[in-house]
């Protein structure tokens, strides 16, 4: 028998994954896939029919906002529950998700009719889930649970307090926004209409997933100018973009890459690259936990970049370098009470929870910057932004449970 609590909580998710919303890195404009809107404009008629108050878009940043009433008789601080509705740079269209009962945490997850399959030889993580109902792919789209487990969770909770008023809550807001998967989705947030004290990103992983330490992130867009001739004559004059841009990556730490990197070692990552002799354009991904260290490495690419120029006797490659995001424990470190509040929800629902430094970022290290403390919860998701993506809905379950908690906490704590 299914809890009321959760009611609702797969046929939310079915339903949304389903949505097809992935984001466009080619895009300038805000959500940057009119799918996005289309998909936001749906939530924003759920919420309005579960009861939520002041259910707008927000003009500057696409973000549906929404309110959950307080109904106590005292201030307590208010919470925010943000997800985001995009999904990753992966065949998104056409999901199809599989839901398989009872897994017995060793046998192999036939994915859809084609030749790829969840094996726990490969993916161990799945022995974690014997005896939970397993939401996969059919194999030839990612599932989207990063982040539409979030955002079926916050609306699930949403539903069953507005059903139940004897559960007692302060003033709660909820933001769903656009284009995280490509980096900027949180940067027009606004903090003062979301009018939140603290908040939290339901964006993570697997169970107990607390994170509040990320990567520094920036990236760099370099495009390099050749001078293609005929190969019989290329001596003196030649000068080959494709040469010149293995030459730039091979000037960066070879063990400095995504790859050859764990913990808080960071790196250069070659995200793409694309060439002829005549024309060729790199884009690299520069993180790195500590600052100092980000910031070296920023002008050791610039140091790389202005070396071979000098040797090309003019200026034929060029950079534009910008930073994403910083790391989200600098702007947390004066606001560690919104950690411990979701550290204590968890262990007293007698989850263990997985604090480590996060080899990534999320929209909270953003919107923490905005001066809204907003550290990052798990969700459920595994092998993200992938056909191997699969979720738990028993742990979907207890992200929920989690959410509930810490309301619960921040309730009594402030009597």
């Amino acid at each position: 028998m299914v809890n009321e609590k959760y009611d609702g909580l797969l046929s939310r998710f079915l339903k949304y994954v389903k949505t097809e919303t992935r984001s466009n890195p080619a895009s300038d404009t805000v959500p940057s896939d009119p799918k996005e809107m289309a998909f936001l404009n749906e939530l924003a008629g759920e919420l309005k029919e579960i009861g939520l108050d002041d259910v707008h878009i927000n003009q500057q940043s696409s973000y549906l906002m929404a309110t959950i009433p307080s109904n106590i008789d005292y201030p307590v601080p208010t919470i925010g529950l943000i997800a985001h509705v995009d999904t990753a740079d992966f065949n998104a269209h056409n999901v199809s998700p599989q839901i398989v009962e009872d897994y017995d945490g060793h046998a192999v997850i036939k994915l859809g009719d084609g030749e790829y399959q969840l094996d726990p030889a490969d993916f161990p993580s799945l022995k974690k889930y014997a005896g939970d109902t397993l939401i996969t792919t059919d194999g030839t789209t990612l599932l989207g649970a990063d982040d539409k487990s979030g955002v079926a969770e916050i609306v699930t909770m949403a539903a069953y307090l507005m059903k139940h008023p004897e559960i007692k809550h302060g003033q709660i807001k909820i933001g769903l926004g656009p284009d995280e998967e490509i980096g900027t989705g949180a940067d027009h947030f606004d903090v003062v209409d979301f009018g939140a004290d603290f908040a939290y990103t339901v964006d993570g992983g697997p169970l107990g997933e607390l994170e509040y330490e990320t990567f520094n992130a920036s990236q760099a867009e370099i495009a390099i100018k050749g001078n293609d001739v005929h190969t019989g004559v290329a001596k003196g004059t030649m000068v080959n973009a494709i040469q010149v841009a293995i030459d730039l990556h091979n000037s960066l730490p070879a063990h400095e890459r995504a790859e050859r990197t764990d913990g808080r070692q960071g790196f250069f990552h070659l995200y793409k690259f694309d060439g002829t002799v005549d024309h060729a354009e790199m884009v690299y991904l520069i993180r790195d936990h500590d600052k100092q260290t980000f910031t070296e490495r920023k002008h050791l690419l610039e140091r790389v970049v202005a070396g071979l120029n000098d040797e090309l006797g003019e200026e034929r490659v060029t950079m534009k370098l910008y930073d994403q995001y910083y790391n989200l424990k600098d702007a947390l470190k004066d606001h560690m009470d919104v950690v411990k509040i979701a550290k204590q929800a968890m262990e007293n629902l007698g989850i263990k929870p997985d604090i480590y430094p996060v080899r990534g970022g999320t929209d909270g290290s953003t919107i923490s910057y905005m001066g809204l403390p907003t550290p990052n919860l798990f969700a459920g998701g595994e092998n993200m932004h992938s056909r191997f993506e699969y979720v738990s809905l028993q742990t979907m379950e207890r992200a929920l449970d989690t959410l509930l908690e810490i309301n619960r906490l921040n309730v009594e704590e402030n009597k």
